[in-house]
């Protein structure tokens, strides 16, 4: 389980229309997972979009993987 610390997806009206996105950015989790379809590395969207880290990049994207509604019943 992740800690209030751990958490890198979060979500609120008053940014990106409540649409998910990376803590501490305004990159929306839609667009690493577009530019990971479209044949990106993390380090190349690290580098297109300043404010994010490999650490945020890779902690979202685990996040996003060990969401229950992802999980096998």
């Amino acid at each position: 389980m992740f800690s209030c610390m751990d958490t890198w997806i979060i979500a609120d009206p008053e940014h990106l229309g409540g649409s998910p996105r990376v803590r501490g950015t305004r990159i929306s989790l839609s667009l690493i997972l577009e530019s990971l379809a479209a044949g990106m590395t993390v380090l190349e969207i690290v580098d297109a979009f300043p404010s994010l880290t490999e650490e945020s990049v890779r902690g979202a994207l685990s996040e996003l993987a060990h969401e229950k509604e992802l999980q096998p019943a």
